[in-house]
């Protein structure tokens, strides 16, 4: 096993202040891995609808505390992803934390999955993981050599495959949705979107919204990203000048914490919908976007497809009409929890919780 230090490599932005008090969560594992040494976390946050269903994830981190606070957030937003989605899964999340400046090889990543495989077989099957930031589908058939709770493996070896296309279906019909409540007018065509992140769901939007005639403008991290920006005739932006933009629709599309007040003092446009996990960087965040009129379509209903892809596509009798219907359906899932906060004058937030806590109170 080779790791090397790589000072380019970016420590992950935290996305949540490490809680000071017991978080509500049902499990937290925190273990060093015994072929890896990395530390490797596991945050079960809730198996009231079922058996806790979350990706893994591998990413760069200052300090260890910093992946435990991302896993937190990450697990309990999985909860509400999951219940808001009608899925008769709890929510978890894992996080695979290398340190800061450190570049795994591939040797490195497969003793991590192995390690990670272990972790998740040692809660007995409170929790199922599957790919996230930094994994793929080929690394959960090396989670699978250690353990029976993973899923999205690849086809050849009986698995559904990487969710990336189903998440970028979702996120699809979630701006649909949006349009039509915004604009009465689900077109895409002729409308401005900003798409900040270009891998594989972001990526997939710019191809779909091109496609349905949308005028794009995009950025991503990786300045290899432009061939695809000159490939569907889109401008590009600077990062960090994304949100500078005006436009219709601003979309994030790579890691969370991208919606601060100041963030959103300066957008310009009309909407934000996007496939990023956990993209207010603060609760607050969600008034002040109702407060400038911004229409904001929450990111777990909208980033829903994947997980939904993972249990329907796993389950013995899946028909694919019947797993894209249910995909698709996740717009109907905006539409109505755009217009509840219209009706009950809240935030979107507000109303997307209140969607997934009946659904959890009912489980009860």
């Amino acid at each position: 096993m080779t790791i090397t230090h790589a000072s380019a490599t970016p420590a992950a932005e935290v996305s949540a202040a490490l809680p000071t008090e017991a978080p509500e969560h049902e499990r937290v594992l925190i273990t060093r891995g015994p072929r890896s040494g990395l530390t490797i976390i596991v945050a079960v946050h809730s198996t009231r609808l079922g058996q806790a269903l979350g990706g893994a994830r591998i990413w760069n981190y200052a300090h260890w505390t910093d992946a435990l606070a991302d896993a937190l957030r990450l697990s309990q937003a999985m909860t509400m992803k999951n219940a808001a989605a009608g899925l008769a899964r709890g929510g978890g999340k894992s996080v695979v934390a290398v340190p800061h400046g450190v570049t795994l090889d591939e040797d490195a990543r497969h003793n991590a999955m192995l390690d990670l495989g272990d972790a998740v077989e040692s809660l007995g099957g409170a929790y199922m993981t599957a790919e996230d930031v930094g994994t793929s589908a080929e690394l959960m058939a090396v989670v699978a050599e250690r353990t029976e709770h993973v899923c999205g493996l690849p086809p050849e070896q009986g698995g559904v495959g990487e969710p990336a296309d189903a998440t970028a279906a979702g996120v699809h019909a979630s701006i649909l949705a949006t349009l039509g409540h915004v604009f009465d007018n689900a077109d895409p065509a002729g409308r401005h979107f900003v798409i900040a992140g270009l891998g594989q769901v972001g990526g997939r939007l710019a191809r779909s919204l091109a496609a349905a005639g949308a005028r794009l403008t995009v950025t991503d991290v990786a300045e290899s990203k432009r061939a695809l920006a000159d490939e569907l005739g889109a401008a590009w932006v600077a990062p960090g000048e994304a949100h500078l933009v005006e436009a219709d629709v601003f979309v994030p599309c790579g890691l969370g914490g991208v919606l601060t007040r100041e963030v959103v003092d300066a957008l310009r446009v009309r909407a934000v919908v996007g496939a990023a996990n956990n993209q207010l960087a603060a609760r607050d965040v969600a008034a002040r976007l109702t407060e400038r009129r911004i229409v904001w379509a929450p990111d777990f209903v909208v980033n829903a497809g994947g997980v939904i892809y993972l249990d329907v596509a796993s389950t013995p009798d899946a028909d694919q009409a019947g797993l894209d219907a249910r995909i698709a359906g996740i717009g109907d899932t905006v539409a109505s929890v755009l217009r509840s906060a219209d009706e009950h004058g809240t935030t979107s937030l507000a109303a997307a919780e209140r969607l997934a806590r009946e659904r959890l109170e009912a489980a009860r």
